[in-house]
């Protein structure tokens, strides 16, 4: 009998890429607000959810170094588990409630993007880096201090697609306050079978859920973005109208479930 979580299914079940949930994540975040075109951010709306009008096509983009483990001490394969993540989300409705939606996610690692189209985040490869803060005093130690400066960068197939730059100025009281909006996924699985291409095995809108959600050392500050435009990828077409604020924290939740909001197999187009 063949085992494992995930693909490929083994006879031992080593081979898997990923260890069933539940699943330990913790990562350093560099992140950056900003507002999109609106009617280009409402363009990557799947069915079932709206645009915020009051939000006005608000948006962010966050770079994290993440660690991860499952229940068997994965996280001492740094190797294999950990990696490095670009994901934009887009304000939006969902019956009235405020979520935010990720049109577009970036990883450095296969676990990863696994682990996130079982999600339902459409992830890609990519190469994804940020500037770390470490502990001993050092012109490249990068502090959690008033005016230390950190970059993130993504690229993918050799080409810059998006480029950040903050500058800290002072801590955030409520750290909770940065991410104030659940995200809505969706798992999507094309058929193969001739005459089925248009009907997707699995099409569903989902709920992340994230149990014991933990955000420290969360600082905010001035923040510069760009957006290249990369054929091959669509990040430019939101349309950067304006830059809000970046922030740096740290970031740590685990993963066992998510909630189905709503079989797109079953609603017409």
């Amino acid at each position: 009998m063949l085992k494992g979580y995930m693909v490929p299914l083994s006879p031992l079940g080593k081979a898997s890429l990923n260890p069933p949930p539940p699943w330990h994540y913790s990562g350093d975040v560099v992140g950056i607000e900003y507002w999109a075109d609106a009617d280009a951010a409402k363009a990557v709306l799947p069915r079932g959810l709206d645009p915020d009008p009051s939000s006005h096509g608000h948006a962010m983009v966050l770079f994290i170094d993440w660690q991860f483990t499952g229940e068997n001490e994965e996280h001492l394969d740094p190797a294999r588990y950990q990696y490095r993540e670009c994901l934009f989300l887009v304000d939006a409705l969902h019956k009235g409630r405020r979520v935010m939606w990720c049109p577009y996610i970036y990883v450095d690692n296969d676990a990863a993007i696994a682990r996130g189209w079982v999600q339902g985040f459409p992830k890609k490869l990519a190469a994804v880096h940020q500037t770390r803060t470490f502990a001993a005093p050092s012109a490249a130690a990068a502090p959690l201090a008033p005016g230390s400066r950190f970059g993130a960068s993504l690229s993918v197939h050799g080409e810059r697609v998006a480029q950040a730059r903050i500058t800290l100025r002072q801590p955030v009281s409520d750290p909770k306050s940065l991410l104030t909006r659940p995200t809505v996924n969706r798992r999507f699985f094309p058929s193969l079978a001739a005459g089925a291409h248009d009907k997707p095995a699995v099409d569903e809108l989902v709920l992340s859920v994230t149990d014991n959600l933990t955000l420290a050392d969360a600082w905010s500050g001035d923040a510069e973005l760009l957006f290249p435009d990369v054929r091959g990828e669509e990040i430019h077409a939101l349309g950067l109208v304006k830059v809000g604020a970046g922030f740096r924290f740290s970031l740590a939740y685990s993963v066992t479930d998510l909630q189905l909001l709503e079989d797109l197999t079953r609603t017409s187009t």
